[in-house]
């Protein structure tokens, strides 16, 4: 980002500094690619809120903007915001080549996660595009096999204020924009999109996947499961105290945690992610989520798990 700050200028300039800020661009732009495994296109953004913004508004079928929108019940609420007329998926659900579909691949407040690719394979049948939210699984598991993909660096230890709308062809976007191949607005972050790239290529665990079973194994009891789950999101359910004693009490005692995702922890309602996962309402008001990061060490593991016994 230090180097970025340095080169910075307008990519979209054509002078000599304008041209060279468009060559680290796009430098970063390709590393990022590689090291997500993406042969499609990449649309920098300010984070995935932005990029999920711009797949479920500009998202076209030939010279036709889709209109219909699925999702499922326990998207961010990012993706409810930016489509607040869509459908909810279920079993009665018809695709068709007028529709995108929208699942996200791991849950930011259980660490769910969904068989997109699976899910994928069996929309694509019917014409309709697919997108799913990586925020959460990007860096650190394989990501899906879909039309669209959302990615936001701070996830993965990343700068804060970037991020990327991943896209198979460009012809699946309406434009909407004079940067980014005019399909978005605003000056590109250059040295945000340098730290997006350095932090794929040098993201590693400072905790082992050992070390993350022996925590898993130890908070178990308490852990709230809902299908098959990552190693670094836990929603944990105490048997009497409810979750906003837990934030202040944990708090106290050196742990950061929330009360469903941290976009919505300031609220007091039930999350709306539990309620759509069946999580009877006075289980959901003693559950936290607890998430591990990049840089999350075994010993600060191993004090959580004794803070958390000792509530318990």
């Amino acid at each position: 980002m230090e180097e970025g700050f340095r080169l910075w200028a307008n990519p979209s300039s054509p002078h000599a500094e304008g041209r060279r800020a468009r060559a680290a661009l796009e430098d970063a732009r390709e590393r990022i690619k590689a090291s997500l495994g993406w042969s499609g296109e990449l649309i920098f953004t300010s984070g995935a809120s932005e990029a999920l913004w711009i797949a479920l508004n500009r998202a076209k079928v030939g010279q036709e903007r889709i209109e219909r929108r699925i999702i499922s019940a326990v998207e961010h609420d990012a993706v409810f915001r930016a489509a607040p007329d869509a459908e909810i998926f279920g079993e009665d659900c018809a695709f068709d080549d007028r529709t995108i579909m929208c699942v996200q691949h791991v849950n930011s407040e259980t660490g769910t996660i969904n068989p997109v690719s699976d899910m994928v394979e069996t929309v694509r049948e019917t014409g309709a595009l697919t997108l799913s939210d990586c925020a959460q699984s990007a860096g650190k598991l394989a990501l899906p096999d879909a039309d669209m993909l959302v990615v936001s660096a701070h996830k993965f230890g990343g700068p804060i204020g970037v991020g990327a709308l991943l896209v198979r062809d460009f012809a699946m976007l309406e434009p909407g924009g004079g940067h980014e191949r005019g399909y978005r607005q605003g000056t590109e972050n250059l040295p945000g999109a340098m730290g997006m790239a350095a932090a794929l290529e040098a993201g590693s665990w400072k905790t082992t996947p050992a070390q993350r079973a022996a925590f898993t194994e130890k908070v178990a009891e308490n852990r709230l499961t809902v299908g098959e789950q990552v190693d670094y999101i836990f929603a944990l359910t105490h048997p009497a105290i409810s979750a906003q004693a837990l934030l202040i009490r944990l708090d106290a005692m050196g742990f950061a945690v929330s009360a469903g995702s941290a976009c919505s922890s300031g609220t007091l309602k039930k999350s709306r992610v539990l309620d759509a996962f069946g999580v009877a309402d006075d289980v959901a008001a003693r559950t936290i989520r607890v998430s591990l990061g990049w840089n999350t060490r075994a010993q600060e593991l191993e004090r959580f798990a004794d803070a958390w016994a000792s509530l318990c």
